[in-house]
């Protein structure tokens, strides 16, 4: 067996390196712990849709990714009984912010990519999926905001193909 940090067949792996946390892993302790959330879905004119719940962010595997567990309010509705888990964090070897979502409202991972402002208050991620009206491809764009300590805000914003983008989602967090 050869040494894994040592050239093999003209590639490199650096394990160190690897699993280093960098300083924007520090971006993610403001959102630890148990948020009230309020969300307003966008679905079309008129008044948004109202849910609540609670979301429980704690840090996993020394820091390097921090971990939801949403519960949704019991309410009338789509989403009546809502629930959703997920991971967030930094890749230091793609310089990038991750994270994948699931939840009970669909059968699909949703997987996000981007970057936070240099003072780590805001972050823009965006992922692609399908349309589940259309069935063609979709932008997803999240912008999340460290409002203080104790809040912050995601906004979503999808784009279909050939369409223009449209602000679909706002959740508010409040520290309880």
């Amino acid at each position: 067996m050869t040494d894994p940090t040592t050239k093999d067949q003209g590639q490199t792996c650096d394990f160190e390196a690897m699993r280093a946390t960098a300083p924007e892993h520090a971006y993610l302790e403001p959102f630890i712990g148990t948020f009230k959330a309020k969300i307003s879905m966008f679905m079309g004119p008129g008044d948004p849709m109202i849910a609540t719940g609670v979301m429980k962010n704690e840090p996993e595997l020394g820091g390097r990714f921090l971990r939801h567990h949403y519960t949704g309010d019991p309410s009338e509705g789509p989403f009546s009984a809502f629930h959703g888990r997920g991971y967030w964090g930094y890749n230091t070897v793609d310089k990038r912010f991750e994270s994948v979502w699931i939840d009970n409202a669909c059968t699909f991972m949703i997987v996000d990519r981007g970057h936070a402002s240099d003072n780590g208050k805001t972050f823009e991620m965006e992922g692609h999926m399908t349309d589940p009206g259309s069935g063609k491809p979709m932008t997803r764009r999240s912008v999340i905001t460290l409002i203080d300590k104790d809040t912050h805000l995601m906004e979503m914003y999808h784009h279909p193909e050939g369409g223009e983008e449209c602000k679909t989602m706002e959740i508010r967090y409040e520290r309880t």
